[in-house]
């Protein structure tokens, strides 16, 4: 089975690049896999995808770190994003948000029913919203709690889910805890937990894939 994993940038898979003895590159090509970095955010994702995905793959592997609305997960564990929104996609109708299904312009909710390999069964399925303007102010976080019931949030993950629908490829997105989302405080953030605890999975994944 041939693999596509792809990420943001190139800290959050790094170990993956040196345990395969791979240069530090955009891309990278394994007979087993490729690694793609996309860039931060939906629109760099979407435009790289866009371009890779005319070579045939049976699975891509969307791997990052990610900020948890739940405090009861704790920092670095690994989760698998089953549900993804594109949060801030719609209009404004005074206090009123209007996705943009809504509006009758396209689907803002993408879900995927991640597929049985190894070392997948045992992660928790969490739900996700992706956005443009990570969170950090308690109103902003308090409504969009209330609105969607997200557990992570990335900058990204829909963005994947959404070039695999259109490309008719499966999608497994893979996400480490690096912090909780609330008013920003980077003393509290475990980066470097979060990459080293999703690139070990990653690393097995992949080896025994």
């Amino acid at each position: 089975m041939k693999i596509l994993v792809v990420a943001a940038t190139l800290p959050e898979i790094g170990p993956v690049y040196d345990h395969f003895g791979l240069p530090h590159e955009q891309f990278q090509s394994t007979p087993g896999f490729d690694l793609l970095i996309t860039g931060v955010g939906m629109t760099a994702t979407a435009y790289a995808l866009g371009k890779q995905l005319t070579t045939p793959y049976q699975l891509v592997l969307n791997l990052g770190i990610a900020g948890s609305f739940d405090h009861s997960i704790p920092l670095g564990s690994v989760v698998s994003i089953t549900s993804d929104t594109f949060s801030e996609l719609g209009a404004e109708n005074k206090n009123e948000f209007l996705p943009i299904d809504q509006l009758g312009f396209g689907k803002s909710n993408y879900c995927i029913n991640p597929p049985s390999l190894p070392h997948t069964q045992n992660l928790r399925t969490v739900p996700g919203i992706t956005v443009n303007t990570v969170h950090g102010n308690t109103e902003s976080i308090q409504t969009v709690s209330t609105r969607l019931q997200p557990v992570t949030e990335s900058m990204e993950g829909a963005a994947v889910f959404y070039s695999c629908e259109q490309a008719a490829v499966t999608c497994l997105q893979v996400r480490s805890i690096s912090n909780y989302v609330e008013e920003r405080n980077k003393e509290a953030w475990k980066i470097g937990l979060a990459i080293k605890n999703l690139n070990h999975w990653a690393i097995d994944f992949l080896t025994n894939t």
